[in-house]
């Protein structure tokens, strides 16, 4: 095989992707590296001067694994590229990312105490880790005492800002919120809640009847399963006798209670009558694939990215992607969150000349990362500024965006709770209870 010519630029690689022209010599290089299979690697590895570990943590096995696999194959991309484009470079370093990776086995402790093993034992730098919020919630005490660092890839709920998180996925008022809202002007003003039993859907739908009852909404009924139930007639029932002229269902199962439900609902038929609308936010391009397109087309998803956004740096993400894992694999909204904050930690360390966790953290906010959805920006309550779209999944299992709604300042405490109103969260301020605190004007200040 010829010897390749790969050249990394060292004095002027900052690690991040400001024009076309970076996405697309990183998408060369990628290729060069996975496809050709050249000498190349040696001489990459030449150029560290050390390593820095990292933490993956997310469910390889158990009923969650159906959605985790992609967001952990995501964050080993970016440190792939991350490496290819030299490491981080701290002063007269440069560091070789290494990726120490657990599996949280979809099980709540098993997430806290990996957690722990990872900073105590292994001594990583950072975590890139979770998906449901029992998890994230479980691990928030390990990195609080710690006071270490976990990045958070999956939309929430809110009603949480801690010093020691950040939260790449969306807010309510970055998906839900605006789904609500699109649902009411363009569907129906009839809604029914199905959602598994945990923190998530619970909140998130608290937030959702609270959004409802001010907006002319009606709240036909609340259903909750168990994580990884698979007996859905119960359910279909209760739907068809709540609201037997239609309406909207807002989904918020997660797991693999996704393929009972879509696949019980389609053969009772409500998934193509057009008097019902189902709305998930925990359903991406990946569990439309495991689940087979069939069953959902026609319904509808709330996220931040879709694998359909027409733009290069959405494009150039999947094909990197799929260069790395297979053309049939899909990327989503989560995967791209994932991939965005392992590039954002690395931006931040090379800004804080540092891997230190709490020198990284103090350099978080207003770092800006020109990602596959676009341009996001932290903000000082630990989120992101984030774009807010809608699809309509279709036949291919593709999504057709059907609203754009923008690019939405995260609010960590959702407005919609009356025991909300006026709070933010600022972690640039100098102040003991910057988490949470009333502003003096009672304006969210959240966006920065």
């Amino acid at each position: 095989m010829a010897k390749c010519i790969y050249r990394i630029e060292l004095d002027n690689m900052e690690i991040a992707f400001k024009s076309l022209s970076h996405w697309r010599w990183l998408t060369c290089s990628l290729l060069v590296v996975l496809i050709l299979g050249c000498d190349t690697q040696p001489e990459l590895e030449s150029l560290f001067t050390g390593e820095v570990k990292v933490g993956i943590l997310h469910s390889r096995t158990g009923s969650l694994s159906i959605s985790e696999h992609t967001v952990a194959e995501a964050e080993l991309m970016a440190i792939t590229e991350i490496n290819a484009a030299g490491g981080i470079k701290i002063g007269d370093q440069r560091l070789k990312v290494v990726a120490v990776e657990e599996d949280g086995q979809s099980d709540w402790p098993t997430f806290a105490h990996l957690a722990a093993r990872l900073i105590d034992v292994d001594q990583v730098s950072v975590v890139f880790g979770g998906w449901t919020s029992a998890s994230r919630k479980e691990m928030l005490p390990v990195f609080e005492s710690r006071d270490h660092l976990l990045f958070y890839p999956i939309q929430y709920e809110g009603e949480e800002c801690s010093r020691n998180i950040f939260y790449a996925g969306a807010t309510p008022n970055q998906q839900a919120e605006p789904a609500v809202s699109w649902l009411l002007e363009n569907r129906s003003k009839q809604f029914l809640l199905i959602g598994s039993d945990y923190v998530y859907p619970r909140t998130a739908n608290r937030i959702i009847k609270k959004q409802l009852a001010g907006s002319g909404g009606h709240l036909l009924g609340e259903i909750y399963i168990p994580l990884g139930d698979k007996n859905m007639q119960p359910v279909i029932k209760e739907i068809l006798r709540a609201m037997p002229n239609g309406g909207v269902i807002i989904n918020t199962i997660n797991g693999d209670s996704n393929v009972a439900f879509f696949k019980t609902i389609y053969e009772a038929g409500i998934t193509f009558d057009p008097r019902y609308s189902i709305m998930s936010f925990s359903v991406s391009e990946e569990e439309v694939f495991a689940i087979g397109p069939k069953y959902l087309e026609h319904s509808l998803a709330s996220w931040n990215f879709f694998q359909s956004l027409e733009s290069q740096n959405a494009k150039q993400f999947t094909q990197r992607f799929q260069a790395m894992y297979g053309v049939h694999r899909v990327t989503n909204d989560p995967a791209e969150a994932a991939y965005g904050m392992v590039h954002i930690w690395a931006l931040a360390a090379v800004k804080a000349k540092s891997v230190d966790p709490v020198l990284v953290r103090e350099m978080l906010p207003g770092i800006v990362f020109e990602g596959p959805q676009g341009r996001v920006e932290v903000q000082p309550n630990h989120h992101l500024k984030k774009r807010s779209l809608i699809g309509k999944i279709q036949a291919d299992g593709q999504f057709k965006i059907v609203h754009d709604g923008g690019l939405i300042a995260p609010e960590a405490w959702s407005q919609w709770l009356p025991e909300n109103a006026g709070y933010s969260c600022d972690w640039t301020s100098d102040r003991p209870d910057a988490g949470r605190f009333k502003t003096s004007t009672n304006v969210n200040t959240e966006e920065g």
